[in-house]
This record gives C-alpha cells, structure tokens and sequence, in this order.
C-alpha cells in the first residue's frame, strides 16, 4: 500500500462527507478505490464505511471485520472523523 493511494482514499472521503455521505459519484469513486485494495485492511475498513453509508449493515460488517474493526455506534460523520485521524497518522 503506498501513501499516495492511503491519500486518495482520505481526499475521496473528504469529498464525500463534503456532500453529506449520500450515494452518488462521489460514493462510487470512493467504493472503487476501497474495492481496489481489497485486502489491504484501511481499504476495507473504509469499504465498510461505504457500505454503512449506503445502509448495508451485513456488508458493512463483513468490511469491518477484514479491517479488523468494528462498525462504530455513533454517526457515519462521527465515525469518518475518527477515521481521518487514525488514517492520517499513517501518511
């Protein structure tokens, strides 16, 4: 996994928040990016936060799981802040 594909996920989230995390071309190009990487554990966890988005609590779990996660109690927003953050450390 290289910094630069970690930062297009983070941008591509960033994006997606910007319009309210619904579905649309901005959850597309992020659920691609994820599906890209699948099996490198930030490219799931965030594949589970696409499908959270999208209401689909077993996929999103399964995503949650392959990262190593669990699927968070608060909000979608609350739960991408927490994201960012830990992400972030990592570029």
């Amino acid at each position: 996994m290289s910094k630069s594909d970690l930062a297009q996920m983070v941008e591509a989230f960033g994006r997606l928040a910007a319009a309210g995390f619904t579905m649309g071309t901005e959850w597309q190009a992020v659920h691609e990016i994820c599906q890209a990487h699948e099996g490198e554990k930030p490219f799931d966890w965030g594949h589970g936060l696409c499908h959270r988005i999208e209401g689909d609590d077993w996929n999103a779990d399964y995503w949650y799981r392959r990262a190593g996660k669990k699927r968070a109690a608060g909000t979608v927003t609350e739960e991408w802040s927490v994201m960012k953050a830990e992400l972030s450390e990592q570029l």
